[in-house]
């Protein structure tokens, strides 16, 4: 008998989780696997597609070409590039006859155009890190750790479960006060569930998230609307005729008053455009699955925890809104998971219960270490 007892002390002494160790608060991801996923290529696609237009500027030389008179020296030719790339302006006629003139200045800002949108594309995510995930990293912190210690906690309860009843000279009595404590909830955790509840309540971690995602969506917008209009009025004119009869030259007899130029580096901003253009609008449906994410439950993580014992808050307190804080706090505790060690063990409990023939004598996890430790011949059926 007293082999038997040692074998059932060692495998609840198993069971117990060891103590968490520092590296915990440091492994934390305050961040979701998609939304690190959407800052990645948000932000690094345009500074990527950005810096090979600027080494292609650095090795290619002149951005621009003009086919000067032949009369020209090379010093006029290189002064006719010059001043053509400065002023980008096209110089010519309406259907009527009109002179009009075109800028197309924002070739020339386009590669620092999109330095702005990698700085835009990278505010949500500042957004978040100063204003949201300072607080989440301490609920995340709290939680994993009330819900190890929830577990360890049960354990040693069927440790003094056991210590109690080999001593109790009436095995009866015992479980008739066992069934008592279920009853009244002795077992409960009242700081967890009430400290969950609480979050249920509270939106500020639901509104800068909700916030982060509007605001990654309206720049995504706006940025393919900016390279709409860019292919629309700009990007199909690689070919402008420049004026330079200006200042001291606009008296000069031998300058003709229109000089063509074509734009040397013009298809490399096409082909950057179209690229950033096509996967930011790839990405719009991310940034709405993932704020509409929200609006439904992840029940999946709480309905393993409902083996501890009178943890209830999946079945009669989740019935609210899902717009709130613990909604939020669900989704990176799934993302966190290997941080949660008491989930694995659950999750095995959990299994265990449902490929069991007597379902009903396995209720909490109570139930089940009570089982294995081997008190299951005095233990009355429910």
């Amino acid at each position: 008998m007293s082999l038997s007892h040692t074998a059932a002390e060692y495998m609840l002494s198993d069971a117990l989780l060891p103590d968490p160790s520092n590296s915990r608060a440091k492994g934390l991801r305050l961040e979701l696997p998609s939304d690190r996923l959407l800052k990645f290529v948000t932000v690094g696609l345009p500074l990527f597609l950005v810096s090979l237009a600027f080494a292609r500027e650095f090795s290619a030389g002149s951005q621009i070409s003009c086919f000067s008179p032949t009369n020209f020296t090379g010093k006029q030719s290189a002064y006719t590039d010059s001043a053509c790339w400065d002023s980008l302006i096209h110089h010519g006629f309406d259907a009527e006859g009109r002179a009009i003139t075109k800028s197309l200045w924002a070739l020339k800002v386009f590669p620092y155009s999109l330095l702005v949108v990698a700085v835009l594309m990278y505010l949500p995510y500042l957004l978040w890190r100063y204003a949201a995930a300072p607080a989440l990293h301490c609920d995340l912190l709290f939680i994993i750790d009330e819900l190890d210690k929830s577990y360890n906690r049960s354990v040693r309860l069927v440790q003094h479960m056991r210590k109690i009843q080999q001593a109790s000279a009436e095995p009866e009595q015992f479980w008739e006060e066992y069934e008592r404590a279920r009853r009244e909830r002795y077992f409960e955790f009242p700081l967890l569930e009430r400290y969950l509840t609480c979050k249920q309540h509270a939106h500020a971690l639901v509104f800068i998230y909700i916030l982060r995602n509007l605001l990654l969506l309206l720049f995504l917008a706006a940025t393919c609307l900016y390279l709409v209009f860019l292919h629309l009025n700009i990007f199909f004119q690689d070919e402008f005729s420049c004026s330079i009869k200006t200042g001291l030259l606009e008296a000069e007899p031998h300058i003709p008053p229109l000089i063509p130029c074509k734009l040397v580096f013009f298809s490399v901003f096409q082909i950057i455009s179209l690229s950033v253009g096509s996967v930011y609008v790839l990405l719009i449906p991310v940034v709405i699955y993932n704020a509409l994410q929200l609006c439904q439950w992840d029940k999946g993580l709480l309905s393993v925890y409902e083996m501890l014992p009178a943890f209830d808050l999946l079945s009669r307190r989740m019935l609210t809104c899902p717009l709130n804080d613990l909604n939020v706090i669900l989704l990176f505790l799934r993302a966190n998971i290997s941080e949660l060690t008491s989930f694995s063990r659950l999750n095995a409990v959990s299994a265990l219960r449902e490929a069991t023939a007597n379902k009903e004598d396995i209720d909490t996890v109570i139930d089940f270490m009570t089982l294995l430790a081997g008190l299951e011949t005095t233990k009355p059926k429910h």
